[in-house]
């Protein structure tokens, strides 16, 4: 690590120290004091020069984060949920555009490559289903290109056999990483409270499914490799949470932050881990801001890369997935018009991020940082350092927030009186449905006078009490 990462990387946690129990904008203080600090610990990492060599070696990074490529293979049995899983970890149901077919038949029959809506270099493969007679792991890891995938995930829906023994231990003998995921939990939790609705205990079942993954797994002969209960309709539920912290530790940095920033946000816990994992990069775009293509800003004695800002900026959107992609496959799995999702966001929507916008931003945090008196007699490189530090840091916090606020509306019941058909005008808004009602209503009353006026010439035609299509005079 360079002497100047070393210092620079540390920012969020002097930033978190310095911030506890208080919100940024509740204490001036200690707003000053962590623009300061910020300030000098960039000072003190180019002390003796090489500013402009680090940030173009910090620009280099980030673009190799964008560039970085993960392959995730899923495979198992035929019917074990294996395209359930990948449509999951993607943010897709079945029925969603792109998602990986499902069936209780074998859908793959080759290698099928699904990539992640907003992370094209983000693969899942559907590999075809193992367990045949005849099966053979060394055969069939060359038939589906063993070497192109970076981890496998091993997918069982009842127990674990010995075809999945077999090539886990062929998987690891080529030393790559893989993982027993025993699939469909909601199903077994939903038939055994059905069957036994007077002694079940989620909690105890839940125990005995895990012991009897355990035992299947008995015969394999690393024993560090336990399996993870996951629902492909619930990931907050059960072991996908203990999966995601494995992988963590075991993916290499890039593969891992790849990996983290592809996931859906599934629980306030995951936010809160992809905001810090974001946060912990914030000063190397700050940095590739302050020492590359730095632009001068109006008003003020500063300069920095405002289109590198607003390109990070933008990216976040899709991150914590309120994108309008993102948000239009959201509401249609929830059910809602999209503008229900985006009305609970304190953000700009994604399109309003211009640079007119970033530079607003920048101004005002400026302003409320460094005292205009200050700014003068400090570098201009370390302003700069400090402003868009603080400016992307608060953006991640708002940003954070409102994935949490579309998450949970996006998760509420949907209001009764809804029809089921309403999901399909995701975007339209409640207009559409008040219109139908007024046309239907007007239809019906225009049909049921002429039935009435049709009815009455009948009536006084056979009677001849009155010329026919005329109305009774009043007596």
């Amino acid at each position: 690590m360079n002497s100047y990462e070393e210092k620079l990387s540390s920012l969020f946690e002097i930033f978190q120290a310095i911030l506890k129990n208080t919100g940024v904008y509740e204490d001036p203080g200690k707003l000053f004091k962590i623009a300061t600090e910020i300030y000098e610990k960039f000072m003190e990492a180019f002390r003796g020069g090489g500013m402009k060599e680090a940030a173009f070696e910090v620009k280099e990074e980030l673009e190799d984060l964008e560039n970085t490529e993960l392959h995730i293979a899923i495979t198992g049995e035929t019917g074990s949920g294996k395209s359930s899983l990948i449509n999951a970890l993607r943010g897709l149901k079945a029925e969603g555009d792109g998602a990986a077919p499902v069936g209780v038949t074998e859908t793959t029959l080759n290698p099928n490559a699904y990539s992640h809506p907003n992370y094209p270099k983000v693969k899942f493969w559907d590999l075809p289903g193992i367990g045949s007679p005849g099966f053979s792991p060394e055969s069939y890891l060359k038939k589906v290109d063993f070497p192109r995938y970076d981890f496998f995930i091993i997918v069982g829906s009842t127990r674990f056999r010995n075809c999945h023994i077999e090539l886990a231990q062929e998987i690891q003998r080529m030393n790559k990483l893989f993982y027993f995921v025993r699939s469909k939990m909601d199903i077994d939790m939903s038939s055994m409270k059905r069957d036994y609705p007077k002694t079940f205990s989620e909690d105890k079942a839940i125990q005995t499914i895990r012991d009897e993954c355990n035992k299947n797994l008995l015969n394999f002969k690393d024993s560090s490799h336990q399996s993870f209960l996951i629902s492909s309709w619930d990931l907050a539920k059960y072991d996908f949470p203990r999966l995601v912290e494995t992988l963590e530790k075991d993916l290499p940095s890039l593969k891992r932050l790849a990996f983290l920033l592809s996931l859906p946000m599934f629980s306030p816990e995951f936010t809160e881990k992809k905001k810090s994992a974001l946060k912990s990069h914030l000063w190397k775009i700050s940095l590739a801001s302050a020492g590359i293509n730095a632009d001068l800003i109006p008003g003020l004695p500063l300069a920095c890369d405002v289109a590198l800002l607003r390109w990070s900026m933008v990216a976040f959107y899709k991150m914590f997935e309120l994108d309008d992609g993102s948000l239009a496959r959201k509401a249609k799995l929830a059910g809602k018009p999209v503008e229900e999702l985006k009305a609970v966001m304190k953000s700009p929507q994604e399109k309003e991020i211009t640079i007119d916008l970033v530079i607003k931003k920048i101004t005002n945090n400026a302003k409320e940082l460094f005292p205009p008196s200050l700014v003068r007699s400090l570098a201009a490189a370390g302003v700069s350092f400090a402003t868009t530090y603080l400016m992307l840091s608060n953006f991640l916090n708002d940003l954070a927030e409102d994935a949490e606020r579309v998450r949970k509306k996006a998760l509420e019941p949907i209001a009764l009186g809804r029809p089921p058909f309403y999901s399909s005008f995701v975007g339209v808004g409640d207009n559409w449905l008040i219109f139908v009602l007024v046309f239907i209503l007007g239809f019906c009353m225009c049909g049921f006078a002429v039935l009435v006026k049709t009815h009455w010439n009948i009536i006084v035609s056979s009677s001849g009490s009155c010329k026919a299509g005329s109305w009774p005079e009043k007596h």
